[in-house]
């Protein structure tokens, strides 16, 4: 593949008619494309190579967002500095802080037993070790790319209900074997288990204790595991055949259930506007002065424009670039744009995406604030810049601070932040602003079927208690929540946990339905309130679109609580407040949908009946 490409540029480039400036762009082209092209088939080995073992981080295993550097227990260490390898955006977004171990493994060479070091653990040494033993912490390897998980020591006497009782006892793992299997020069799985006969115990606090830490290394042919197809064991060991046969069952029966009650709704709605339209149109001209009732009635109010149209206009913005962000980076999971598994290339493609998109929303943003008859389309613009960054950059702010003053990998570096920081700055920013010009000069005025009265209609206040807004939120985000709640625990277990999430064409699928069950849950709730002759349905739209989000914060709660085993304030800290920043992202997004959908039915209907 080198050769090809260096051969392609230079016959491009040789002729008398290339340009001087296509050469250096080639070049730089070439030089930028070779690590790639020769990473593509991974590394290859030769016999004797060394093949060095990358240790990453440690950390209780129910708690996945609380994470710590390798040596922040009293390991072996290699002599001298600690060397620091490189890490991917992603990877640093994820918390991993790889350093180099003393572990010397060679290509094909097995070790039977390898002294590592011998270690007089001091009483400060072992309590460390002790607190991490009974919080049960795992730590995490690399070795090629490829990762691997070992506890670090038992409890063994401790009751399931009481806890940790005096006379359970504390073991050390010292005694590390790896299985490394390789396909003729490449490695191709990797794992790590401990010896139960070779623990030792640090119950005793108060006393030094030698430690000798050890290792062994096997190597095992794996001719039926392809370089390429490494990583398919992970996606495997994410669930169980049987489980994947329930989850698809489980997406199908929730497709057919919100299938049918969607049909079902359409169907009722249709016969009534049906109805509607027989009775205000087919009208005698004796009846002509009879008084009109209904929606019909308030067809002079229908099209008065909300209030705060510059908050709204902007959330509905947003509301448009997290879909687009959801669509987008859902396609280019599922078509292989990148790999979903690789570690933190799902939470970049997000990042990346969501910048790009920015454009989306500051076009979407403007136009219809232009149209509700905005002035101060520049603030409108700041406001759609800030109005999800906005909360995101607070809570970030605060569950970062809380992790860097734990010490834990969870902080993002500062140059990290610097880098999310220049990404808005120069694209998101610019982009929400030229979307926003493009917006307000392609924008037309908003067509209403019918003309707005100069004085407003006063709203019926005598409303039974199943018509009030907060029954019509909860009815407009339990039926979407319950198309989702499935494929939500799933989701839940790849976030908040150590499962890796592959099914993303059943993602994809749950998002079809959570934006058509939304659509038209919000539709029928919004003809019934014009029914009743409350016209302020453009803010109402909105919150039972977006209601749903208020749902999947209320689950995060039922989930933390009895789902998961998470505890302490740092891990605390990382779950609500992202959550409520998903939440809120869901609030916002499916509110889009629910007022585009709701302005699309309003105009339709008004637009059939005479009202002038």
């Amino acid at each position: 593949k080198v050769v090809f490409v260096l051969r392609l540029w230079r016959s491009a480039t040789s002729t008398a008619m290339a340009p001087r400036w296509m050469a250096r762009l080639g070049l730089c082209l070439v030089a930028a494309a070779l690590p790639l092209l020769c990473q593509a088939d991974g590394k290859h080995y030769k016999l004797h190579d060394p093949v060095y073992m990358v240790a990453n981080k440690v950390g209780p295993f129910n708690n996945p967002s609380e994470t710590y550097q390798y040596y922040s227990l009293p390991f072996c260490r290699t002599v001298g500095k600690q060397r620091k390898h490189r890490h991917e955006f992603g990877e640093l977004l994820l918390g991993d802080r790889k350093v180099t171990s003393p572990y010397q493994i060679t290509f094909l060479d097995n070790v039977q037993w390898f002294l590592l070091c011998e270690k007089t653990l001091t009483p400060s040494e072992i309590k460390s070790f002790s607190d991490a033993i009974e919080d049960d912490y795992y730590f995490e390897f690399f070795v090629d790319d490829l990762p691997m998980w070992g506890y670090i020591g038992e409890v063994e006497g401790e009751d399931l209900l009481l806890g940790h009782l005096e006379t359970s006892r504390r073991y050390l793992y010292p005694h590390l074997h790896f299985s490394i299997g390789y396909n003729v020069d490449q490695i191709v799985s990797v794992n790590v288990s401990t010896n139960p006969q070779r623990k030792v115990d640090i119950t005793d606090e108060y006393l030094d204790t030698e430690v000798s830490f050890s290792y062994s290394v096997e190597w095992v042919p794996k001719p039926d595991i392809k370089y390429r197809d490494r990583m398919l064991r992970y996606h495997d060991s994410s669930f169980l055949p049987g489980t994947f046969e329930i989850h698809w069952l489980s997406i199908i029966n929730s497709f057919v259930l919100v299938l049918l009650l969607t049909a079902f709704l359409t169907i009722i709605l249709m016969r009534v506007l049906k109805n509607d339209f027989t009775r205000y149109m087919d009208v005698e001209e004796d009846e002509m002065g009879e008084e009109e009732s209904g929606w019909k009635l308030i067809h002079g109010d229908v099209f008065r424009f909300p209030d705060h149209e510059n908050l709204f206009s902007a959330l509905v913005g947003s509301g448009a670039q997290l879909c687009t962000t959801t669509f987008f980076l859902l396609f280019c999971a599922i078509t292989g744009f990148f790999r979903p598994t690789k570690r933190g290339a799902i939470l970049t493609a997000m990042i990346v995406i969501y910048a790009l998109s920015s454009f989306i929303g500051g076009f979407v943003s403007a136009r219809l604030y232009r149209q509700l008859g905005g002035l101060s389309w520049v603030w409108n613009t700041v406001l759609n810049a800030v109005v999800f960054p906005g909360p995101l950059s607070v809570i970030f702010m605060w569950v970062n601070t809380v992790a860097w003053n734990r010490g834990s990998t969870a902080a993002l570096p500062w140059h990290t932040v610097m880098v999310i920081c220049a990404l808005y700055g120069l694209v998101a920013f610019p982009l929400t602003v030229i979307g926003a010009i493009a917006g307000r000069n392609l924008s037309e005025d908003f067509e209403a079927p019918c003309r707005t009265t100069r004085v407003p209609r006063e709203v019926p206040k005598d409303v039974p208690w199943y018509r009030q807004p907060v029954f019509q939120m909860f009815m407009a985000g339990f039926l979407p929540f319950s198309a989702i709640y499935i494929e939500l625990h799933y989701i839940f277990a790849s976030v908040w946990g150590h499962k890796i999430y592959t099914l993303f064409g059943i993602l994809f699928i749950a998002f079809i339905m959570l934006f058509v069950v939304t659509s038209f849950i919000t539709v029928a709730l919004i003809y019934y309130q014009l029914a009743r002759e409350d016209h302020r349905w453009w803010w109402r739209s909105f919150f039972c679109g977006g209601s749903t989000g208020i749902f999947i914060y209320a689950y995060s709660f039922f989930y933390f609580f009895q789902r998961s085993n998470m505890e302490g304030w740092l891990q605390g800290s990382f779950y609500f407040g992202y959550m409520a920043i998903i939440s809120y992202a869901f609030f916002i997004m499916l509110g889009f949908v629910g007022f585009y959908s709701s302005l699309t039915f309003v105009k339709h209907i008004y637009s059939v009946v005479k009202t002038d």
